[in-house]
């Protein structure tokens, strides 16, 4: 249990509080999501032109790649 707390307040204290942030620390943050969300959209589209046989090589049926494909650019 004391490894668990220890774990806890590592992690806890590791993190930023907004009110902390420096204008370059939210530029970073905010560049960071830009970024997330351009790997997500292009991730997206490569996956909506892969042949049914290069879905079967990853594991993922033409119905799961419908349902990934569709999903919001920025929400998900």
């Amino acid at each position: 249990m004391d490894t668990i707390n220890t774990i806890e307040r590592a992690a806890h204290q590791s993190r930023p509080r907004a009110a902390s942030l420096s204008l370059k620390g939210v530029f970073h943050c905010f560049c960071h999501l830009l970024w997330t969300w351009y790997e997500k959209r292009e991730s997206r589209r490569t996956l909506r032109d892969l042949t049914d046989d290069q879905l079967n090589d990853i594991g993922i049926t033409r119905r799961e790649a419908r349902t990934e494909v569709s999903k919001s650019f920025f929400w998900d």
